[in-house]
C-alpha cells in the first residue's frame, strides 16, 4: 500500500483511492489463495479421526480469511475426514479462547478449550494426533518463532520465511506490557508492584519441526536445505498468483 501511494502521490485523490482500493482487494485475494493452497498442501498430513493441536489464532480471524495453520484442517475436512481439534487458551492475551475457538465453533468444528499447561497431559496420554501452529517468523534453517515449543506441523505462508535470518536466536522477540499478565479483562490478579516478563514468542528449534507447509509445498528435513529451495521458487512464482488474483477479481465483478 506504501509502494502504491509512493508511485501515485502526485495524482488526484480520487485516483489515488481507485488504486489503493485495488491493491488492498489485490492483497485480499493473494492471501486467501495462499491460505487456500497451504491447506491443499497440508491436509495430507492430517489421518482421518485425527486430533490436532494448536495454539494462539491461525485461523480465518489471523489472515484475510481461511487461516494458515487452520487452512489444513478446514482442507482435511473438506476432503471428508473427521477431524477434532484441541485449542490451547494462550495467556495471557487468550488468543485461543476469544478468537480459535470462536471461529471453529462458529464453524462447526469439533473443538475442545484447555489451558495451557494441560497440553503436556494431553499428549502424555496419546490423547493428541499432531500439533500445527502457525508462525510469525521463519528463519533460513527452520527455526520458527511462535507461542508454542513442542513437535509441531508448522504452517507458514511464504512471507513469513525470512532466508536473511540464519536461524532463530537472531529473530527478535517482543515484549508485551506486563498488564496483560498481571490484569485478565481489566481486573488485577497478581500483587501490586510485581516484576513480570512477558515475551510475546518463542523459537522452536527446526530439529524439532517435522514439516512447514506453505502454500508452494511442504518442506521436510533437512530443513536448512529444502526450506530456502521452496522460498525461491515460490519467488519465481509471484507474477503467475498475482495473475491468479486478478483473474478472481475479474470473475466477482
Amino acid at each position: 500500500m506504501r509502494r502504491v501511494f509512493g508511485r501515485n502521490r502526485h495524482r488526484s485523490p480520487d485516483t489515488l483511492r481507485t488504486l489503493l482500493e485495488r491493491e488492498a482487494l489485490a492483497i485480499h485475494d493473494e492471501d486467501v489463495a495462499a491460505n487456500r493452497a497451504l491447506g491443499v498442501h497440508g491436509a495430507p498430513l492430517l489421518e482421518d479421526g485425527a486430533t490436532v493441536l494448536t495454539h494462539c489464532n491461525a485461523g480465518a480471524l489471523a489472515t484475510a480469511g481461511h487461516g494458515t495453520a487452520l487452512a489444513i484442517v478446514r482442507a482435511a475436512i473438506e476432503a471428508g475426514k473427521r477431524i477434532q481439534v484441541i485449542a490451547c487458551e494462550t495467556r495471557p492475551f487468550l488468543q485461543g479462547a476469544r478468537l480459535t475457538a470462536w471461529e471453529l465453533k462458529k464453524d462447526r468444528i469439533p473443538v475442545t478449550l484447555i489451558t495451557d499447561n494441560m497440553a503436556g497431559h494431553l499428549m502424555q496420554r496419546g490423547r493428541v494426533s499432531c500439533v500445527i501452529v502457525g508462525t510469525d517468523r521463519t528463519a533460513a534453517n527452520g527455526d520458527v518463532a511462535n507461542k508454542i515449543g513442542t513437535y509441531p506441523h508448522v504452517a507458514a505462508p511464504i512471507s513469513s520465511i525470512d532466508l536473511d535470518c540464519p536461524r532463530g536466536d537472531k529473530i527478535p522477540i517482543e515484549e508485551r506490557p506486563a498488564r496483560e499478565v498481571t490484569h485478565v479483562f481489566g481486573r488485577q490478579i497478581a500483587p501490586s508492584g510485581i516484576r513480570v516478563l512477558n515475551p510475546a514468542f518463542d523459537v522452536t528449534p527446526n530439529e524439532l519441526v517435522t514439516a512447514i507447509v506453505t502454500e508452494r509445498g511442504v518442506a521436510r528435513q533437512p530443513l536448512g536445505r529444502t526450506l530456502p529451495r521452496l522460498v525461491r521458487g515460490a519467488a519465481e512464482a509471484k507474477p503467475e498468483r498475482k495473475a491468479e488474483a486478478r483473474r478472481v477479481r475479474a470473475r466477482r465483478r
